[in-house]
């Protein structure tokens, strides 16, 4: 249903773009009317990682066509950073009271999904995501229910569509560290109000995901769990304390001997006590490292990490 009042608040678009030609049109038909319709301001900043199809043309012709009347700005990235450190970037670059955050242009969602998301925002929140309800890949998962089983955090993450920011809960990130490795797990854990809008999926099956940002996405989920979860030092500690058992249990064992007529074999039982307690010291040595390299990630977070080649204006002929 079309508004007759449009909002006031000045808008940004971040879109990540990384050979997505066959799915911009589609996108920028849901998105820029829903815009226009329901923004009197709004700039689109489109960050292009290292495009290596026709993404860019198709952008540039369909602001010309369609008379786009926002600020259409692209920031174009040195080399293929990936969606965190580009979608960092854009979001950087964005100037608005709000922020729509696109790091998947994959439409099947109502454009109405786009406003109700800005609504729940006002409604008391600085932080509100779009999730479909249909299925979501074994994988997808798998990893979050690991990682909220793990987190170091109270907050809760699951699959997100797109997501929508107040300059407060930037702002609030950007004093936790400039640069944001997962920027889902650090909005979830930043301490502001949070909520999700869930939408049934145009498509049954599971979303559709750009093939090649895939290895790049699997990564980050194996580094999400380093920077955000315990998952490695309770292995640790659970390996530490099984060998623990073990050192103890070969000690009762060689005391008991002791006073036992059979005799093992000779050398058996120091050899594997020494072992025991070898292993014990070195999984209680690594669960101290790994404690240590994880205050450590802490000052890391705090490093810009991301290289502009240059920032373009599209403007209209």
């Amino acid at each position: 249903m079309e508004n007759n009042i449009r909002e006031k608040k000045f808008i940004s678009v971040v879109i990540y773009l990384h050979d997505v030609q066959e799915y911009l049109r589609s996108f920028l038909d849901t998105v820029i009317p829903a815009c226009e319709e329901n923004f009197e301001q709004f700039e689109i900043v489109c960050v292009d990682d290292a495009c290596q199809d026709h993404t860019m043309d198709v952008l540039k012709k369909y602001v010309e066509e369609h008379e786009v009347k926002a600020v259409v700005s692209i920031v174009h990235m040195s080399f293929f950073q990936g969606v965190e450190s580009s979608m960092n970037c854009g979001r950087d670059a964005a100037i608005g009271d709000f922020v729509y955050e696109f790091d998947d242009i994959y439409v099947d969602y109502d454009a109405r999904i786009i406003r109700e998301v800005y609504d729940r925002l006002l409604a008391g929140n600085d932080i509100v995501a779009a999730s479909s309800k249909g299925k979501m890949q074994f994988t997808s998962k798998i990893f979050y229910a690991l990682y909220n089983q793990t987190s170091r955090g109270n907050g809760k993450i699951g699959p997100e569509t797109f997501r929508i920011v107040s300059r407060r809960a930037i702002n609030r990130i950007k004093s936790m560290g400039q640069y944001v490795p997962y920027r889902k797990a650090v909005y979830a854990n930043c301490g502001l109000r949070m909520d999700t809008v869930l939408y049934e999926s145009r498509h049954l099956m599971v979303r559709k995901r750009n093939k090649e940002v895939s290895p790049e996405r699997t990564a980050l989920a194996m580094d999400s769990f380093i920077y955000f979860t315990n998952v490695l030092e309770r292995i640790s500690a659970v390996i530490s304390a099984l060998f623990l058992g073990l050192t103890v249990g070969m000690g009762i064992y060689i005391i008991l001997d002791m006073f036992n007529s059979r005799k093992p074999v000779e050398g058996w039982l120091s050899t594997m006590g020494f072992l025991a307690l070898g292993f014990f010291g070195v999984f209680t040595l690594l669960t101290i490292i790994l404690k240590y390299l994880s205050v450590m990630l802490n000052l890391i977070f705090r490093q810009q990490r991301y290289m502009v080649a240059d920032v373009e204006k599209v403007v209209k002929e």
